[in-house]
């Protein structure tokens, strides 16, 4: 059964390494006939969560109106989400980050989503140990939300638009992307 898949795309520099991992991941879960949908969420004026609350009174919904009004409901909608970032200072883009903060809303209600993954891309070498706080933080994201991880895909070394290209990465991105049926 195809499922529907929502990657949420970190990265402020458009066609950067996290966007070409983004992309070789849907091209192989298109192959299984899922339903894939890229919001590159940098395009999206997003504010952070203000805690006000507001959200556990209306049935999730956010007391602010911003670009988060688009995304709401094709998080809804997704049975799948991924996070493809660039690793900036150990973690999540900025643009992403505060899209993850803007989860909180839908704490009480809850999310559709039941699985999740990853991509990463980082200027730092993998050996370096850059990646371990932000797979600390997916997978306590993920683990408090109970969705199950399919698969976390870390590119270090690489910090020129492309340079990924050059790596396994884009492989192991699509061949994750296969495997989602």
């Amino acid at each position: 059964m195809s499922k529907n898949i929502l990657v949420l795309a970190g990265s402020p520099r458009l066609q950067g390494n996290s966007d070409l991992l983004a992309d070789s991941f849907i091209e192989g879960a298109r192959l299984n006939g899922n339903s894939v949908t890229k919001i590159n969420v940098a395009k999206y004026n997003i504010k952070g969560c203000v805690d006000c609350q507001y959200c556990f009174s209306h049935e999730g919904k956010c007391v602010q109106r911003d670009g988060m009004d688009e995304i709401y409901p094709l998080l809804e909608k997704a049975d799948v989400l991924v996070f493809a970032t660039p690793v900036y200072f150990f973690g999540f883009s900025a643009q992403l980050k505060t899209v993850i903060d803007r989860f909180y809303a839908k704490a009480l209600v809850g999310h559709n989503i039941s699985q999740c993954a990853l991509l990463a891309a980082g200027a730092d070498l993998a050996e370096t140990r850059v990646f371990e706080p932000i797979v600390a933080a997916y997978r306590a994201i993920s683990g408090y939300l109970k969705w199950e991880d399919i698969g976390i895909v870390t590119v270090g070394g690489v910090t020129a638009k492309g340079e990924v290209c050059a790596t396994d990465g884009l492989a192991r991105a699509r061949g994750l992307g296969a495997g989602i049926s």
